[in-house]
């Protein structure tokens, strides 16, 4: 008998949550959340060990039907693209766990819950085969991210939560009306493969790709959809800033590589040109924005919508060092800025301000804080040695090739991100010392510590050896371009 390994994935989460229901005494439940994502990480590591990096075909798979009328069924699969990214949602799933182990002292239980149904449903996304399957995680996603913010946010917290829910509902919404388009043009299946393989014409394409495109660019975000973000990083719990910058804005990225480019390989290549413009805007806007802010989660923030750009100019690139750079970044950007997220949360939990101006001379009072800091400081400002670098190095090579304006656009991008970054560090860790005379800081303890470790390892891991990461992708990104360049070359 096969074991359903993505089955046991993505619903030992909810297992986990009916665990938790039963509990009344707040250390239980978070010692049972944690053993729960501990456990769904070694599962995600034992389905990464035994993938065959040889094959572009869908595997570990499982069908099952659900609502065999209107061709409904229940789908699991993983190609060398959403292996990756079940991964590293269970990654980050655990550390979210012990990020918020004395940030949420409030309602634990509850909060926990929405945790682990969180993460259930991005693993829902990313394992799904079947449209219906698919665009039901991805809809109930706002649920448990609606409550994290809007319950245990900060002061603003239900004016975030509120934008949050109306600009990803909206996207959502547009989505859907492509997933019926999509559903009666593509022979009346909600199989994902047999989409794929379909030949549509390119008008229906062209409304598709910009049907979709609202949906995802949402989610990314892509400017100027983009204002919901450092609403919900700022106000969310450190919890939720680590899933939202690590995952969730990848689930936009994932739908471009899952639907528009197999689906609608036509559109894709048209109107490639205009992605290209978006993501090079997304890039210098974003990094402008962060070169402004006086408030540390806010840099951070406006930073993801940089290096997020980054990632779709290398999808929209269409040739192979940019998709590879552009997916290989996703995972890049869901570590270095989760942890980046991680250490203000760290650090807000012992001053209560995330001003830059309240933290000189942070490296006196916490040294080894600091020092990893500044790990991921580089990280994200790509300096060769770490994982960012391999993956910002592959898509300006991409972007250079597909379009030189917007490669020298990317290149300026860079130099912001050098200038907000290296702004930032000299300000928090080398500035005059001030924070010790207003706060009593205390370096990182053992829990925090558990939680930086495994962040740190893999900047470095990518950054000196990349092969097995780019080992997984590199045949399913190939397929994906034959595609591509195959069906697209029909316009």
């Amino acid at each position: 008998m096969t074991i359903p390994l993505l089955s046991l994935i993505v619903f030992l989460p909810v297992a986990g949550a009916a665990v938790l229901m039963c509990l009344r005494n707040d250390d239980a439940v978070r010692w049972t959340a944690l053993g729960f994502t501990v456990v769904d990480l070694v599962l995600a590591v034992a389905m990464l060990a035994a993938f065959d990096t040889t094959t572009h075909e869908m595997q570990f798979t499982e069908k099952h039907p659900w609502v065999p009328a209107i061709g409904i069924t229940y789908t699991l699969g993983v190609d060398g693209i959403s292996a990756l990214f079940v991964f590293l949602t269970a990654l980050l799933g655990w550390i979210c766990v012990l990020a918020s182990w004395v940030a949420i002292d409030r309602k634990v239980k509850e909060f926990m819950i929405s945790l682990l149904c969180m993460q259930a449903l991005m693993l829902g996304v990313f394992c799904a085969l079947d449209l219906f399957l698919f665009y039901v995680c991805w809809e109930a996603m706002l649920i448990p991210m609606y409550l994290i913010i809007g319950v245990w946010g900060g002061a603003g917290r239900v004016y975030a939560a509120f934008k949050f829910f109306l600009y990803t509902l909206a996207g959502s919404l547009v989505f859907l009306i492509g997933v019926i388009v999509l559903y009666f043009h593509g022979g009346e299946t909600f199989d994902i493969l047999a989409l794929t393989a379909q030949d549509l014409p390119f008008d229906v394409q062209s409304w598709l790709f910009f049907a979709f495109l609202i949906a995802f660019a949402v989610k990314v975000p892509m400017v100027p959809v983009h204002t919901w973000l450092p609403d919900a990083h700022v106000q969310a719990p450190t919890a939720g800033s680590i899933i939202l910058a690590g995952v969730l804005l990848k689930m936009g990225a994932y739908g471009f590589l899952r639907f528009s480019l197999p689906m609608l390989p036509e559109a894709s290549v048209y109107y490639s040109t205009l992605m290209l413009a978006l993501s090079a805007l997304a890039i210098v806007y974003g990094g402008l924005l962060a070169l402004a802010q006086d408030d540390l989660k806010k840099l951070v923030a406006y930073s993801s919508i940089s290096h997020m750009g980054f990632v779709t100019m290398g999808i929209f690139a269409l040739n192979l060092r940019g998709l590879e750079g552009g997916i290989l970044q996703m995972f890049n950007h869901g570590v270095t800025t989760g942890a980046l997220f991680l250490f203000v949360g760290v650090i807000y939990e012992r001053t209560h301000t995330r001003s830059i101006a309240d933290y000189g001379g942070l490296m006196k009072v916490a040294p080894v804080y600091t020092g990893f800091l500044a790990l991921f400081t580089l990280s994200s400002m790509a300096l060769p040695g770490t994982n960012s670098f391999v993956g910002e190095l592959l898509v300006l090579s991409g972007g250079f090739a597909a379009n030189m304006a917007v490669g020298t656009a990317a290149v300026l991008g860079a130099l912001l991100s050098a200038a907000y970054l290296l702004g930032m560090y000299r300000k928090v860790a080398l500035g005059p010392a001030s924070v010790g005379a207003r706060y009593e800081i205390r370096d990182v303890n053992a829990r925090e510590m558990a939680a930086i470790l495994p962040l740190a390892v893999f900047v470095l891991w990518v950054g000196f050896y990349p092969k097995p990461f780019l080992d997984v992708i590199d045949v399913s990104v190939k397929n994906l371009l034959t595609e591509v360049h195959g069906k697209g070359s029909g316009q």
